[in-house]
């Protein structure tokens, strides 16, 4: 897939694991004060560990790494979207959305019931998304995972009729 000079790529390349670790450590620090690097680690290891049919993708801006989603399998009728990132030098071009996207697709093409994911309040850019995409909010809990105080939030994506 092709926006103008924005390229959607399967994460299969030698540094595209580890730019995912790294941009996210980089970003929400930087954005947020989070430090979320650690947890970020452990995803992309299970991920590189994991079951075949789990997918990843890159968002590329004139060939250089500026976004990224993964799904994986979550249990037999359930797949979940983690760690959606985009670069603010690629925000507002529909990366983001064309990343969701991807994932959805990728759900229901491996015919999964429902498609989960899990995000912080704060994160007004991708709830927007998430909700234009039809997910809906199922649970909020406070939590301290990121060493600030946060509301996760769990979404649902129903993907059969």
């Amino acid at each position: 897939m092709s926006m103008g000079d924005v390229v959607l790529r399967d994460a299969d390349r030698p540094g595209d694991l580890g730019w995912v670790v790294m941009a996210h450590g980089e970003l929400y620090a930087r954005e947020y004060g989070w430090s979320v690097e650690a947890v970020t680690a452990r995803i992309v290891a299970d991920f590189a560990a994991g079951p075949a049919h789990d997918r990843a993708w890159i968002a590329e801006l004139d060939r250089r790494r500026v976004g990224c989603v993964f799904c994986v399998h979550e249990d037999a009728s359930t797949a979940r979207l983690r760690l959606l990132l985009l670069d603010p030098v690629a925000r507002g071009l529909g990366v983001g959305r064309a990343l969701v996207r991807r994932c959805v697709a990728h759900a229901r093409d491996a015919e999964y019931g429902r498609l989960v994911l899990w995000t912080n309040a704060p994160l007004d850019a991708a709830r927007t998304i998430y909700l234009a995409e039809g997910f809906r909010l199922v649970a909020e809990a406070e939590h301290d995972e990121f060493g600030v105080a946060l509301l996760g939030q769990d979404y649902e994506l129903v993907l059969t009729a």
